[in-house]
């Protein structure tokens, strides 16, 4: 299991990119060599930023994306969020649904805990950290 997927690396880059690049947008073209990933898979993760209001999409000639909040105000945590889905630990590690032992399962509250640490973690890492 991969705690951070290969989608929030490359959005991790890209917009890492943007935020040192200083320009007012910057093109998926630009962006895919340095980022390392194909204008096309760059261009649909940059699609779902822009819809989770991270980016802006500029069209037209000179477009391309441009980020709508500053880098410290980007965490690593709502990339996660927008292009994975909310990090979960504290499923059941036997594979069951709600079981009998669920509120007093030992694993689970110990797990919970160490989610809740990871979480506050990634939340803490910003665009600016990175550049």
């Amino acid at each position: 299991m991969k705690l951070i997927n290969r989608d929030v690396d490359y959005a991790a880059r890209a917009l890492v990119f943007m935020a040192r690049a200083n320009k007012p947008t910057v093109s998926v073209a630009l962006m895919q060599d340095p980022v390392g990933v194909a204008g096309p898979f760059l261009r649909k993760i940059m699609q779902k930023l822009h819809k989770a209001g991270i980016v802006h999409a500029v069209k037209g000639k000179g477009g391309g994306f441009a980020l709508a909040r500053n880098p410290e105000n980007i965490t690593l945590r709502q990339l996660v969020d927008v292009l994975q889905g909310r990090l979960k630990l504290n499923d059941c590690v036997f594979g069951q649904k709600i079981c009998q032992h669920h509120a007093a399962c030992i694993l689970r509250h110990k797990i919970a805990g160490m989610e809740t640490r990871l979480l506050a973690e990634i939340d803490g890492v910003t665009i600016k950290d990175l550049a």
